[in-house]
């Protein structure tokens, strides 16, 4: 290994492949996503992908509290401030980069294997959704709570949002709760539970097993691997607070409004935790990023991933360019007063043109970057 902002490892396998390690090295950070880990990433990923010796990956994060808790956004907060309004290259560049990330793991021929223990949240769980065989364990914690910092929920979340069951991905996004290993094994966000204290075991079981030249077998083996670790593990698994609160998840996405789901949550079940914490978290989200990400919802419905992350690097270059992005930074992580002034300030003052707007690439950006994804 080198020491760097992520730590590259092969280790010999069965069949004479290799397994390829590529672990997120921020560990005082919680792991945040920064360029410089993205442009390590990316080249290596690509490099394994064309590699016949290499027969599968896996990411993880340095440390035992996060996988990764999002994106670099203390270094997006200076670029803002630095650029009010843009064009401002170094924003540009992070989620163009982000973005191609994420779409090049969840397009990679061959398997992945994402260890999401701790913490996973953000740009964390862009890196891990697209991961073909995806672990949770019993400290994972895995949430989209952008709203709070005045942004929407990204790195794919237009497309993974729509596809968890009913409406959930509505009511997650709009509430930033946080999911276990459970809830994430539900909503489609995590394919093996797996005790954290497993993790070198599994490792070890990586370079034991007789791996072939054929992709679609080493997703196979992967998959048999971790599922014989999965059902000794099975009684472990935490029990699920999406299941136990699937009626009232169910009764207030039928409201077409944010205001309306909000003042519905508010007249529920106080007394409970988790539902608590959402309603929390919805109060004192930016209304702008509220109103956006219902309607980021409603169009995701049918957008490819492609698509999906077009529309967001859209959205995320407006975003960069307004004020409530910046601002949630500094309320939550800068000057930490947990006092963010929005721009509005309430949801009724949410017009539909300013939604809509948030939707259109820049036009000094045209055309998009991401066009030939």
């Amino acid at each position: 290994m080198t020491e760097h902002a992520v730590l590259f490892e092969e280790r010999a396998a069965g069949g004479g492949k290799r397994i390829a390690f590529a672990q997120l090295n921020a560990e005082k950070s919680l792991n945040a996503l920064n360029q410089t880990m993205i442009d390590l990433l990316r080249p290596r990923l690509a490099a394994w992908a064309e590699d016949p010796a290499i027969a599968c990956v896996v990411l993880s994060g340095s440390g035992d509290k996060a996988f990764c808790a999002g994106g670099d956004i203390i270094g997006l907060y200076r670029a803002m401030r630095e650029h009010p309004g843009g064009p401002n290259p170094l924003v540009e560049r992070f989620f163009e980069t982000e973005y191609r990330l994420d779409y090049q793991i969840h397009t990679y021929p061959k398997p992945i294997l994402c260890w999401g223990h701790g913490i996973v949240m953000g740009g964390g769980l862009g890196l891990m959704a697209g991961a073909s065989h995806r672990v949770a364990t019993e400290r994972s914690r895995i949430a989209m709570p952008e709203l709070g910092i005045g942004f929407f929920p990204d790195v794919g979340a237009s497309w993974f949002l729509n596809r968890m069951p009913g409406r959930l991905g509505l009511y997650l996004g709009l509430t930033g709760s946080t999911l276990n290993a459970t809830d994430a094994l539900y909503a489609g966000l995590a394919d093996y539970f797996v005790p954290a204290a497993q993790r070198e075991a599994v490792f070890a079981a990586l370079t034991e097993t007789v791996w072939s030249n054929d992709a679609e077998h080493n997703h196979q083996q992967l998959s048999l691997l971790l599922r014989g670790f999965a059902d000794a593990s099975r009684d472990a698994r935490p029990e699920s607070k999406i299941l136990q609160h699937l009626e009232l998840i169910e009764h207030v996405t039928d409201y077409h409004s944010v205001a309306a789901i909000l003042e519905v949550l508010q007249a529920g079940r106080q007394d409970d935790e988790w539902i608590a914490a959402g309603v929390k978290a919805l109060e004192y989200a930016s209304p702008i990023a509220a109103s956006v990400f219902l309607e980021q919802h409603r169009r995701g419905r049918y957008l490819s991933l492609k698509e999906a992350f077009q529309l967001e690097f859209s959205m995320a270059m407006q975003f960069t360019r307004r004020h409530d992005f910046a601002e949630g930074i500094r309320a939550l992580l800068v000057d930490k007063d947990r006092q963010p002034r929005w721009q509005p300030a309430s949801l009724a003052e949410v017009s539909a043109a300013e939604v809509d707007a948030h939707f259109q690439l820049p036009a000094d950006l045209e055309p998009s970057p991401l066009a030939d994804l």
